[in-house]
């Protein structure tokens, strides 16, 4: 494999990592203003037994995670290739 293959390679994995952080950071900043509204309303149960779970909270979270995950596996594909190559 070329150079500048590996360099793409790595550099997209390098994109999705930095994306990964990035949504898990606003998944958590998301999460922490939903509970924050939730707890200022007269009915607070939701907000003490976190049921029913929402799932539009934590989604961007997953995402996060899951572009990271990729983004690591590009990366180290990408870095051995290079190595090997």
């Amino acid at each position: 494999m070329p150079y500048s293959d590996c360099l793409i390679l790595m550099g997209t994995g390098g994109f999705f990592v930095l994306l990964g952080i990035i949504l898990i950071l606003w998944g958590k900043g998301e999460k922490r203003r939903y509970y924050k509204s939730t707890a200022t309303r007269a009915d607070v149960r939701e907000f003490l037994e976190r049921w029913p779970e929402r799932p539009r909270v934590g989604a961007v979270k997953i995402g996060g995670w899951i572009a990271l995950a990729i983004g690591l596996v590009m990366v180290a594909v990408g870095g051995a290739f290079w190595l090997w190559g």
